[in-house]
């Protein structure tokens, strides 16, 4: 093999499973790029030592034509997925030194089917952001760069270790996690593939919460195969988690190539919204014409509601967020302040100093939205109106089996940017948070680039639990686009 970080995860799998490349060679070859990728600030912790303890254990069961789905398959894992002995931080000051006695369920499906830690991904602090520079260890830079440009961008957040690292060949696919838009606006940014499924599809039991009824695990991943086959791994019920909906995972990857020939796809007028760029809204509308050539029938729908999504989830979202981190106090486990003379001064100086500027501000808003003669005015209020925008959603697929948008209201945008104006940052989710309030699945699957070379992405979003449908509508995209550009190597 000439290079084998250059494979699919597929072909990967089919290649260890041919025993055509072995485990250990597969996570040398990504060790070895993520060593001369140090300055993309991917990782947290490579856990080296580990993966090739793993890697020797798949090629011995390979060797007896033995192994799971993507046994040998070395993937990174989001540093929000607890690790069992293995550091995990969710890129906070305030879980400095954690290493949980307990493994996600998440993960623990992946091993089960002969995945590779290669390590822990870089991401927004508690995965609030749109950018990864709110992560204590250091904003991400996205693999991509702009032509004739050496300015460093955003790989998009929360999970912007994840997507630069798929972008960058750093592991074969990566898990990530989405509570507004931190799986498909980052794959948006970096020209991957990024999965949402359904609430309830994916465990939460062992991700570290931010809004416990908004989060959901997914991939990112090169392409729709590879995802398919990751989401299916990732995926299954758990009774450890109230809201995992106990219903049988289809093999996704099977749902691939079939046709989509009288698919209806739907088009929200109220996704144009005002200063979106041009070449957004064109990639859009060839996005409507690549599935009308493949036989779908275009609906033009509305969803009035849609203006009200990102002040509903910048109250819902908050609120949970600030009961969710309440736990980090410095009693139990992650940085305690050395400056304290009571069990008030302890508590308050070990958040003060273990938290950021932005996950302080959000704790700050959603207290101020669940305390008393506010709570019915802004935080009952907006559970009223997520409802209203489930329901919308459900009448909109009364006529439609898909809805097309873009992913992401930009292409990559620099770092530090942005910054100083979170509610402009907070704007980066406008196409995205409405399947989380309405707990759909989605995908964003790379279209295109714009003026200065930068990927664009297109967004599909699907009934609940209509995963596969999703899939073959992604597939037919990525096939229409054939987006196969990738970004220059100037950081190897």
């Amino acid at each position: 093999m000439s290079d084998i970080t250059n494979l699919t995860l597929a072909d990967l799998r089919d290649a260890l499973k041919a025993r055509k490349v072995s485990s250990l060679e597969a996570t040398d070859a990504y060790l070895s790029n993520i060593e001369k990728a140090k300055s993309l600030n991917a990782f947290i912790s490579v856990t080296a030592d580990k993966a090739r303890e793993m890697a020797k254990a798949s090629d011995a069961k390979l060797a007896k034509g033995e192994g799971g789905a993507i046994e040998g398959v070395p993937l990174g894992i989001k540093d929000l997925f607890c690790t069992q002995e293995v550091l995990t931080t969710a890129a906070s000051h305030i879980l400095d030194g954690f290493k949980p006695t307990y493994e996600s369920t998440v993960t623990s499906n992946l091993w089960r089917d002969g995945a590779v830690m290669l390590g822990k991904l870089n991401m927004d602090e508690f995965a609030m952001g749109s950018s990864n520079e709110t992560s204590y260890y250091g904003p991400v830079v996205n693999p991509w760069r702009a032509k004739g440009e050496n300015r460093q961008l955003t790989p998009g957040g929360s999970s912007g270790g994840s997507s630069a690292s798929v972008a960058a060949h750093l592991c074969a696919a990566a898990t990530a996690t989405d509570t507004g838009g931190s799986i498909r606006q980052p794959a948006s940014l970096t020209a991957t593939v990024g999965v949402k499924p359904t609430y309830g599809r994916c465990s939460r039991w062992g991700i570290v919460a931010f809004a416990s009824s908004l989060d959901q695990a997914g991939p990112i991943a090169r392409d729709v195969r590879d995802s398919a086959i990751m989401l299916r791994s990732m995926a299954g019920y758990d009774p450890k988690d109230s809201t995992s909906v106990n219903r049988p995972v289809p093999d996704y990857e099977a749902a691939l190539g079939g046709s989509v020939k009288g698919l209806k796809i739907g088009v929200p007028k109220e996704y144009r919204i005002d200063g979106m760029p041009a070449e957004i809204e064109k990639l859009w509308a060839q996005g409507v014409s690549w599935l009308k050539d493949a036989g779908c029938e275009i609906v033009d729908i509305s969803l009035p509601l849609t203006k009200y999504a990102l002040p509903v989830y910048y109250i819902v979202a908050p609120a949970e967020a600030s009961s969710n981190l309440a736990r980090y106090d410095g009693i139990r486990y992650g940085y305690r302040t050395k400056n304290y003379k009571d069990i008030v001064s302890l508590y308050e100086n070990t958040r003060g100093e273990g938290f950021g500027a932005e996950v302080k501000r959000r704790i700050l808003i959603g207290t101020y939205v669940l305390s008393a003669g506010y709570y019915d005015a802004y935080y009952i209020r907006a559970q009223k109106v997520r409802k209203k925008i489930f329901d919308e959603f459900l009448d909109a697929f009364k006529q439609v089996d898909l809805i097309l948008t873009p992913s992401s209201p930009s292409a990559a945008f620099g770092l530090g940017e942005m910054t100083d104006d979170p509610v402009q940052m907070y704007l980066n989710d406008v196409f995205t948070v409405t399947a989380n309030l309405a707990g759909l699945p989605g995908v964003s699957v790379p279209a295109g680039v714009d003026a200065k070379g930068l990927p664009l992405g297109l967004q599909l979003l699907a009934r609940p639990f209509e995963e596969e449908t999703m899939f073959k509508g992604a597939m037919a995209i990525e096939k229409a686009a054939g987006f196969n550009a990738r970004p220059d190597e100037w950081w190897a």
